[in-house]
């Protein structure tokens, strides 16, 4: 007798949470992680995917049904972003048809968008720091924000004369492109909750709903860029340090708050930094790993999942990294020796991960299916393995590719 959507959806779930929970679940879980996959498959470039939200939903809907995967990531506030982006005169980021061609993923623009001299403003007052120094520098239309007062300083009768600053045209002006970008924000996210509940009512649940990120992380790609909080650990380490200290409530906060605004326990935390040839594993003890345990305690702790991405290699952290509550995350590995990482790791954290990108997009489906077996062999033995690409599915995978990898999920990781 076939499932309905709902029992589906409760088997997916309990499949994921099995694996998270180190149990053995029926099978591996499938769950590829998308960007312009889909878009590319369903034949819309990734300019149509930024600015077009049904054709996204669209595109998105084919993958799901194509490929049935456990849990889907969600693409609007990962890919639907061109609109207001252009309302922002957004800094941080070049996207198709504004810095790369219209086929190409959008891409960061990493910059020292806080100078070294301004550690001290950013302690003193993050909140203000952001919105009258940080803000106009990322966003074109938020430059007049500079001329903002202090608002700490707009006491009594200077709040009323403070106001005058908000008729200045080119403030005025400021405010005008926020609302029309909270609208079109508004716009996007009502498509978002019908994808939602369209996902839902087909059996598919959703794989996260909050991100955070590693305190170091936060600032090194936001504010000082890589070469200035390299720098910063020789130069200025007890800034930084004070820094994440400071930045990392805002962190679990902002996750929390978010989580239970949407009511998924998983936080999706990519690390960029922190990884071998970045940092010295001495360097990583001191100013990666300590604030980034506190962000995933305190989340583990609220009931949330972290579910950790380290991106590149990190092989010579894997007995660090281990010293966290027992079935309560997810450490999704891009190029550390996985098998190595389940012998360190596999009882303490659910390890996902990690096809090639290379293998998706040049491999033969029959080495994608060989490669598949092997992890199923070696890292799914005894459960807590979730099957994805090293760092989610390649833009430019080939779908043959794709399907060997899902038909050898479903049919070959079967616990029997």
């Amino acid at each position: 007798m076939e499932k309905t959507p709902q029992e589906l959806y409760q088997e997916r779930m309990k499949r994921v949470q099995d694996a998270i929970q180190l149990k053995v679940p029926d099978r591996v879980p499938f769950l590829p992680f998308f960007t312009f996959f889909p878009t590319n498959y369903a034949g819309i470039n990734c300019q149509e995917a930024m600015y077009d939200y049904d054709k996204l939903g669209m595109a998105w809907k084919k993958m799901m049904i194509d490929f049935e995967p456990d849990m889907y990531n969600n693409p609007y506030a990962l890919v639907a972003l061109g609109p207001l982006l252009d309302l922002l005169d957004y800094k941080q980021l070049k996207w198709p048809g504004h810095g790369v061609s219209s086929n190409q993923t959008y891409q960061f623009v990493e910059g020292e968008y806080m100078k070294p001299e301004e550690y001290d403003a950013f302690l003193s007052d993050p909140t203000d720091f952001a919105l009258r120094t940080f803000f106009p520098r990322i966003s074109g239309a938020l430059g007049s924000f500079q001329n903002l007062p202090y608002i700490p300083s707009l006491y009594y009768l200077r709040l009323l004369t403070g106001t005058a600053v908000l008729a200045m045209p080119e403030v005025v002006s400021a405010l005008e492109s926020l609302l029309k970008a909270g609208k079109e924000a508004l716009k996007m996210l009502s498509k978002s909750r019908a994808f939602i509940q369209e996902m839902e009512a087909m059996g598919f649940p959703s794989q996260y709903g909050s991100g955070a990120y590693a305190p170091y992380d936060y600032i090194g790609d936001f504010y000082r860029g890589t070469e200035g909080v390299m720098l910063d650990m020789y130069r200025r380490p007890d800034k930084l340090l004070a820094s994440m200290e400071k930045i990392s409530p805002y962190i679990i906060q902002g996750a929390i708050k978010a989580s239970r605004t949407t009511g998924n326990p998983i936080v999706f935390m990519p690390m960029h930094k922190g990884l071998d040839g970045f940092m010295s594993l001495a360097q990583f003890n001191t100013f990666f790993w300590p604030s980034l345990k506190k962000v995933i305690v305190a989340l583990i702790d609220g009931g949330l999942i972290p579910l950790v991405l380290w991106e590149g290699d990190c092989k010579s952290r894997l007995e660090v990294i281990r010293d966290i509550p027992r079935g309560k995350a997810i450490y999704w590995f891009e190029r550390t020796d996985i098998f190595r990482a389940k012998e360190v790791l596999g009882d303490t954290v659910c390890i996902r991960g990690n096809v090639p990108a290379s293998l998706l997009c040049t491999g033969s489906p029959q080495e994608v299916k060989d490669y598949c077996k092997k992890l199923i062999d070696r890292v799914g033995k005894g459960g807590g393995f979730i099957m994805d690409g090293a760092i989610g599915i390649p833009d430019e995978a080939k779908p043959e590719n794709l399907k060997a990898m899902a038909d050898t999920t479903k049919e070959y990781g079967v616990y029997l």
